[in-house]
């Protein structure tokens, strides 16, 4: 725990910070160990330099077998309820809340009190669904945590631009791999813990939660679960549906429906392995329903999941983008023109700014194919590529060309 303390996540950190005492549950999601407990200690330290005193924090991880008896909730409420400050602000930190059953109810029960900041941590989206969600509409705020960007992986690192950015598409960006002494071995030790367990007991607590919904199918089929995850892995980056995955497991000879493969994709989103992206009509301005596309959280777990048959450089570099984008607020989408497609439609406040992504736009051919949609685009939108190289960087009638990597660490 020591080495992983030392990965401040300033950005995540300041956004806690900024919420400070207002009248908002404070809901902090992502996968596992992308630094939500670690942030969590960071922000109680930053408090306590803050003149709060100890007796003001009570801080529960879920994870820890010493608070296993306060899974039950009315235990739990009942052990806050009897450690809160008369008179001063207390703050609550619940980790990996959603082990507890009908834990809404607790977190429900400290809202409405006078003087208690309530800051809960998951790693499972599911847990903002149903009565949670219900119950909280308009009181909380979801800090949705990522693991490592860049620019944060290079300066944990300390390596040269160029070979950073070779090392954290092989690597990927969780905390503590950044900091490692990283052999092969020791890597893919580390991902395949964290992978299984994502898989195995996130799902579970997930089913835990679904056996309310008995209209829910569970998640019994590990197996599959994972086959649909590697299949997902090797397609990042082309347009997926339900029934092109129903079709290749078909083609293998595994006859499944089309409901159930829905479900177990919904299950690998909201254990937060993978993103969606949705298709997007950039002349209409609308959503499209078909063929959405799905990214991977890491690119280390993606090379744990899919051994290398081929090296594809253009499609990882979109799945950096793509999280660069969310890390940087934008609402993310796939734009549809036409015939033609642009990698990502970023929206933020009503504004759109449209993304190309290549390794390398020297050849003509290239140059030109990755040009042309954006030309074709009427409105008065940003439109910039990205690329690899920096031959070509420059402003071709109005449309941007800048290096992945500069703009990635905003040297822009």
């Amino acid at each position: 725990m020591e080495v992983i303390a030392l990965v401040k996540r300033k950005e995540y950190l300041h956004r806690l910070i900024q919420w400070k005492d207002e009248q908002f549950i404070k809901v902090v999601t992502g996968i596992r160990r992308c630094g939500k407990s670690t942030m969590l200690m960071q922000y109680q330290e930053w408090l306590k330099d803050n003149n709060i005193s100890d007796e003001q924090i009570i801080s529960i991880n879920f994870e820890d077998l010493e608070y296993e008896e306060l899974q039950d909730y009315q235990k739990l409420y009942d052990y806050l309820k009897h450690r809160l400050c008369k008179g001063k602000m207390t703050y609550i930190f619940l980790d990996e809340i959603q082990k507890v059953p009908s834990f809404e109810k607790v977190v429900d029960s400290l809202y409405i009190k006078t003087d208690v900041d309530i800051y809960i941590t998951g790693s499972n989206a599911y847990m903002l669904s149903g009565d949670l969600a219900t119950l909280l509409t308009g009181r909380y705020v979801e800090i949705k945590m990522l693991p490592l960007s860049f620019k944060e992986f290079l300066e944990i690192c300390k390596m040269d631009q160029e070979r950073g950015l070779t090392e954290y598409m092989r690597v990927g960006g969780l905390p503590y791999i950044a900091t490692m002494d990283r052999t092969q071995e020791k890597l893919e030790t580390y991902l395949e813990g964290i992978y299984n367990t994502v898989i195995v007991k996130d799902i579970e607590d997930r089913q835990a939660r679904k056996e309310k919904s008995p209209e829910k199918r569970k998640i019994s089929d590990i197996f599959l679960l994972k086959t649909i995850a590697k299949y997902l892995s090797g397609v990042i980056g082309n347009p997926i549906s339900v029934r092109s995955i129903t079709d290749y497991l078909s083609s293998n000879g595994r006859k499944i429906s089309p409901n159930t493969v829905s479900d177990y994709v919904e299950a690998l989103t909201e254990s937060f392995i993978f993103y969606s992206a949705e298709r997007f009509d950039i002349v209409g301005k609308q959503l499209l329903k078909s063929n959405r596309k799905l990214y991977i959280v890491d690119l280390g777990l993606r090379n744990f999941i899919l051994p290398r048959s081929q090296y594809d450089l253009g499609f990882s570099l979109e799945n950096i983008v793509y999280f660069e984008l969310l890390r940087r607020g934008y609402r993310v989408m796939i734009g549809k023109l036409g015939n033609t497609e642009v990698d990502f439609v970023a929206e933020k406040q009503g504004a759109y700014t449209y993304f190309q992504v290549t390794a390398d736009m020297t050849a003509k051919e290239t140059f030109d194919r990755e040009l042309k949609p954006l030309t074709n685009i009427r409105d008065n939108y940003k439109k910039i590529i990205l690329t690899g190289d920096r031959l070509t960087i420059g402003n071709y009638n109005g449309i941007q060309i800048k290096n992945l990597s500069d703009w990635l660490l905003d040297k822009e």
